[in-house]
């Protein structure tokens, strides 16, 4: 075998080695009566290669924000769109992200990118019921919760590591859970958190 079969043959080692490795971590978030929790990010606090910077929207309709919470990769760039037919005035006082976006109208659109990562809390300056939450990462292994409470984290790293759970109503310092997905192959973590009445905006969140 030549020097170039001899490489082709180690690189396909490599990425089956690296394959064997890779397993997912399935975590179900619960409250307190055993409800799915929707909302909730889960973050893989492992090594892992961050997806690139995307485009995307939160929309203002019914006087409401929508997504409630929305995960982005380090560098994303978000539309927030007005679909309401009076105007709003969104801001965040975030240390991750501060910024102003003053009176517009239905149909009207301004943009932020966000561009290190953290959590960002939204609000409305003439609608005070206004709240959502954009959490920045910087990792692949981060995702949301749906309806059913459940997050799938795929391709992860086969060792120990900790998954940290986030949602804004979480009793806990920083509003974040800790738990341990123990090394080995797939893993199940049922997850269930204490959830507090959502709070008024906070201008130092």
């Amino acid at each position: 075998m030549n020097a170039l079969g001899r490489t082709v043959v180690a690189l396909a080692a490599l990425a089956l080695s690296a394959a064997a490795q890779a397993r997912d971590i399935a975590v179900t978030v619960t409250d307190a009566g055993g409800h799915p929790v929707e909302d909730a990010v889960v973050t893989l606090d492992a090594p892992g290669r961050a997806p690139p910077p995307g485009h995307f929207t939160i929309n203002q309709k019914n006087t409401m924000f929508a997504p409630f919470v929305l995960v982005i990769p380090v560098g994303s760039t978000v539309d927030f769109t007005n679909l309401d037919p009076f105007r709003h005035h969104v801001y965040s006082f975030s240390p991750t992200k501060k910024f102003e976006l003053k009176l517009f109208g239905q149909g009207e659109k301004r943009s932020v990118t966000f561009d290190k990562p953290g959590t960002v809390a939204l609000g409305c300056n003439i609608h005070d019921t206004m709240q959502a939450f954009i959490q920045v990462v910087d990792t692949a292994f981060s995702a949301k919760t749906g309806k059913d409470g459940r997050v799938v984290l795929r391709g992860a790293p086969a060792g120990a590591a900790r998954v940290l759970v986030w949602h804004p109503h979480l009793r806990a310092p920083g509003n974040v859970m800790t738990v341990v997905a123990q090394a080995g192959g797939d893993v199940s973590l049922p997850v269930a958190v204490k959830l507090r009445r959502p709070a008024p905006m906070s201008h130092d969140y």
